[in-house]
């Protein structure tokens, strides 16, 4: 956590929050606080209420029903001042591929109104690390850049707050650490993120976290307070013959969750006494190791997911 952000004036501060599509309840009783500056994660299933959550909080949706601010405005009666300062970037690439890098930065310069648009255009090109790209198509550009792109636009008319729905989908790995870098700069400087992920590098890239599953946030806090929540202990099975384990393993006594890791699985369960007894009596003869490692924050959210079957499916 960045000095000092415990003490910065709360950006988003929501209670009873609730959005109903037709006959589906998407977000029940939401409850959050977000720091200015604060860089806030947003995980959990495809469909899980995440990117409806977001945008009610940024002024892109009204509520139902709740109570709350963001950027001290009231979102359900002043969604549309909340929106005037919020910088959206989708995780489709909504810009014009037949526009260079410029004339779509000016076009987006235009539809906001700017005055001195060439002055925010050539300020969000030297910010992004864009200028020597400006006569570039965008349609041209791979991935990253384009990400960079849509980045640039959601900046130039100096928002307060900017929502990230999964931002880094489809771009290589060096793309994605360059790109969390710019975040953390902004973050910095003062500008609150919120963001959707399904990565969980990025998501220990945010300061703090929420998992929501089918409208219900299940848990919220820093990595670390997410992972110590869910009370999980940890061991690592490690050998040559892992293929088909995972399903002896769900079977045992004080098994809560089985996950591979790559070459490895990880067993985890809230009774350690009772887990660590299954596994030795399990593993006895057999060619495998065990280690104990701390649970990780895949770990919690595997352990989360498992808990809250889809409502919407059978």
């Amino acid at each position: 956590m960045e000095a000092g952000m415990n003490d910065s004036p709360l950006v988003i501060d929501v209670t009873g929050i609730n959005k109903h599509f037709g006959d589906k309840h998407v977000v029940k009783d939401l409850a959050l606080q977000v720091r200015r500056g604060e860089i806030f994660g947003f995980l959990g299933p495809n469909g899980s209420g995440k990117t409806t959550s977001i945008r009610m909080l940024c002024g892109l949706l009204t509520p139902d029903s709740g109570q709350g601010t963001c950027l001290g405005l009231d979102v359900l009666r002043e969604s549309a001042a909340i929106k005037r300062q919020v910088g959206y970037m989708t995780q489709k690439f909504s810009l014009w591929d037949d526009l260079t890098i410029g004339e779509n930065l000016d076009f987006v310069a235009r539809m906001f109104g700017m005055e001195r648009r060439r002055e925010a255009v050539d300020r969000a090109l030297e910010e992004l690390g864009l200028a020597g790209r400006r006569s570039q198509l965008a349609g041209t550009l791979s991935g990253g850049w384009k990400q960079r792109l849509a980045l640039a636009s959601c900046l130039l008319h100096r928002p307060r707050l900017l929502l990230l729905d999964e931002p880094t989908a489809g771009v290589d790995p060096k793309a994605r650490r360059d790109f969390w870098e710019e975040i953390h700069r902004l973050s910095a400087a003062g500008i609150t993120v919120l963001v959707s992920t399904h990565y969980m590098d990025e998501a220990e890239r945010c300061h703090r976290l929420a998992y929501i599953a089918y409208g219900t946030l299940l848990a919220s806090g820093t990595a670390e307070q997410v992972v110590a929540a869910q009370g999980l202990h940890t061991r690592e099975i490690s050998g040559a013959s892992l293929h088909g384990l995972g399903e002896a393993l769900r079977g045992l006594p004080g098994v809560d969750l089985v996950a591979s890791f790559g070459n490895v699985l990880h067993v985890s369960g809230r009774d350690e006494a009772r887990l660590q007894a299954s596994l030795e009596a399990f593993l006895q003869g057999k060619p495998l190791e065990m280690a104990v490692v701390p649970a990780s924050l895949e770990d919690a959210f595997i352990h989360l997911m498992q808990g809250s079957p889809d409502p919407f499916q059978g």
